[in-house]
């Protein structure tokens, strides 16, 4: 997928706060839209949540690509660590207006990370990040907020992109469902 998105920076997101008895759906739900967008991986601050490795794994090996999902104990650390060679941009809602930021990142050098936050997010990643970006200074969730984030990022051509190595094909159709599964085998029936 890096290839199709040319010379932009590849994205990697960094989830804070993940909680396995509360966010392991919100978290799940992160990690898929993170990768269906463009996404490298994600790393996860908080305990090791197998539940969530296990799902997104099966993403990934059924319906193709190199995301990579990891946990992590330090953010600071990390965000630190990726500053030495690549940028890093917390989405929030009392940030900056983001579709202002958009071409200044897309032109930087090195990956970027986006972080989003879960629980409570500690005052000193306001000062952690190279920017502080927000899809709308309303509430909402921070699933929709790095899908139009990495959408508007990619110009729209993640829509378009196809995951390397899929073993399951999805058959645009304008009714019903029509799925390739493995070595070409369809599975449903294209309707129209």
């Amino acid at each position: 997928m890096r290839a199709e998105m040319g010379t932009l920076p590849e994205a990697w997101v960094m989830r804070l706060g993940h909680r396995p008895f509360r966010d392991r759906r919100v978290t799940t739900h992160l990690a898929l839209a993170a990768r269906a967008l463009g996404a490298g991986g994600m790393l996860i601050e908080g305990e090791v949540d197998r539940n969530v490795q296990e799902s997104v794994n099966e993403i990934v090996a059924k319906w193709g690509g190199d995301f990579q999902l990891r946990f992590i104990s330090d953010p600071e650390k990390t965000i630190k660590r990726w500053k030495k060679e690549g940028f890093v941009v917390h989405l929030t809602m009392y940030g900056l207006p983001f579709e202002n930021h958009l071409e200044p990142i897309r032109r930087r050098e090195g990956d970027l990370l986006v972080v989003v936050g879960g629980k409570k997010v500690q005052g000193a990643m306001y000062s952690l990040a190279d920017l502080n970006l927000a899809v709308t200074n309303q509430p909402h969730s921070e699933i929709s907020a790095l899908a139009l984030f990495l959408d508007r990022l990619y110009e729209g051509r993640e829509i378009t992109t196809y995951h390397r190595k899929p073993r399951t094909v999805i058959v645009p159709s304008p009714a019903g469902k029509f799925v390739l599964v493995g070595p070409d085998r369809p599975r449903g029936r294209p309707e129209g």
